[in-house]
């Protein structure tokens, strides 16, 4: 249904057909927020519904939740290596994610504020997309804007009559 929401049969003068829809951005990294479950579920769900493929720093105080979730996501009906979680120290973890030429999008919202300006400046060495936190009260509502954020438009242009 996120294509019906964020795409789009655009207007052109001329004999064309022009129409936009969204893809995934492929491997998303994310810093999940130290709230254990639902800082992790309410990050993770957005990115792995669009189509994208994660690799999660686990909430590094707690890390337990994140764990037990793998094992169920392991026995579920989602394909093997959507979803990776790794634990382990944030600061350790967050720059070989954010520089990695294989990761295209990261979501810094489990990130130290003080941190985040280094994390985009790295990141944008190789032209990642990069998702700020905006709120970390996970009982607002979502919107659609965590979800569109690791998204990519593709548009496609056809010839109509002759």
């Amino acid at each position: 249904k996120i294509t019906a929401v964020t795409g789009a049969a655009n207007p052109v003068t001329g004999p064309y057909f022009n129409f936009s829809t969204p893809e995934p951005t492929g491997i998303v990294a994310i810093a999940a927020p130290d709230d254990p479950l639902l800082g992790l579920v309410s990050v993770l769900a957005p990115a792995i519904a669009t189509g994208n493929t994660t690799i999660v720093i686990a909430s590094e105080p707690a890390p337990l939740p994140a764990i037990t979730l793998a094992e169920v996501l392991a026995t579920s009906d989602l394909p093997g290596g959507v979803v990776n979680i790794l634990t382990g120290h944030r600061t350790e973890l967050t720059p070989w994610l954010a520089s990695h030429m294989d990761v295209n999008a990261i979501d810094l919202t489990g990130v130290p504020h003080e941190d985040i300006r280094d994390l985009e400046d790295t990141a944008a060495e190789n032209l990642k997309r990069v998702h700020r936190p905006t709120t970390t009260d996970w009982t607002d509502d979502p919107g659609t804007a965590r979800m569109t954020a690791f998204l990519e438009t593709k548009t496609v242009w056809h010839p109509v009559g002759v």
